[in-house]
């Protein structure tokens, strides 16, 4: 890989200070814990396919992972049914709706269209090949432990808040469960759910994730396998369709990179073969993705010429 790392620390460190203090947006307030994090907080980290590392800011402070999450388990289920399982069980197509959208569901017959939005993810959920909760749960944590080469943890402050105030995504299982989309108990579905977006990461295990996606499946950190490399491309696609919510189409057309955000501040992007981008910062814009996240990530791509659709000159 001849990649300019002198260029790349430049752009990390620009993007930084350029972006570390943007105004706008705020804190999601759905649970205290993420209203509560300070709100000055901003890091943006790269980690390339060789696992190189180059961060800036608040790279180690650890938020909640939220919807990341279903990056990971929509990469377990991949592992274990194979791609078959988006067009069959589950769509691949974006709704250009919020990402807790029950119209979306009712718009196309009760079937999720992407395992990247609540109900694709709880039907996603129900579909690791598990004894029963506890075993479908700990197979989705190690997965993302796999992914960020650390043993990830489950923060209980989380996990509570988010099983006590579920009440929305209980109402899309349930629907889910009505039409025969669930391979398990609806309820099951919506508790481990929620535990797996109740894990905390930092914005360098977000870089490692989305590395071990750039380099095929290998971590770069761990040099282990994690996913087998045919899995990469439809995670890839599925990010860039509906990894920012609503505001997906913009990202393709402004950086070009696929990219998926959470409720926690984090943002992650892939330029496959080369490297992830990470950023971290709590505040977010009204679909739900980090304001500054957003703009230190595009601002590092944009640095280096990162763009899956851009063409080479002649």
């Amino acid at each position: 890989m001849n990649l300019d790392l002198h260029a790349l620390a430049n752009a990390v460190t620009s993007a930084h200070a350029r972006f570390g203090a943007l105004p706008g947006g705020g804190n999601a307030s759905y649970i205290p814990y993420l209203a509560s994090v300070p709100s000055h907080l901003a890091g943006v980290a790269v980690v390339t396919v060789d696992g190189r590392v180059i961060a800036a800011g608040d790279t180690s402070y650890a938020f909640a992972i939220e919807s990341l999450s279903t990056v990971m388990t929509l990469a377990l289920t991949l592992e274990q049914r194979g791609a078959d399982v988006l067009q069959k069980q589950f769509g691949a197509d974006q709704t250009a709706l919020p990402f807790n959208s029950i119209t979306a569901l009712e718009l196309h017959g009760e079937r999720p269209l992407s395992p990247l939005l609540i109900a694709g993810a709880i039907a996603s959920v129900s579909r690791v090949d598990a004894r029963n909760a506890n075993d479908r749960w700990h197979q989705i944590l190690g997965m993302q432990s796999a992914l960020a080469g650390r043993a990830i943890a489950l923060s209980e402050v989380v996990n509570h808040l988010e099983q006590t105030t579920s009440f929305h995504n209980r109402a899309i299982a349930w629907l889910l469960f009505a039409t025969g989309t669930l391979c398990c108990d609806a309820m099951e579905a919506c508790d481990v759910y929620a535990r797996q977006c109740s894990t905390l990461i930092t914005c360098l295990d977000l870089a490692t994730m989305g590395a071990t996606l750039a380099a095929g499946g290998v971590n770069p950190v761990t040099k282990k396998r994690v996913l087998d490399p045919k899995h990469v491309p439809p995670i890839l696609a599925e990010m860039t369709m509906e990894g920012l919510h609503e505001h997906s189409g913009e990202w393709a057309n402004a950086v070009g990179l696929p990219a998926k955000s959470g409720a926690g501040g984090g943002v992650v992007a892939v330029m496959p073969g080369v490297a992830a981008i990470a950023g971290f910062s709590a505040p977010l814009d009204a679909a739900g993705n980090s304001v500054r996240g957003q703009a230190m990530v595009a601002a590092v791509a944009q640095a280096m010429g990162w763009n899956i659709f851009r063409v080479p000159e002649a």
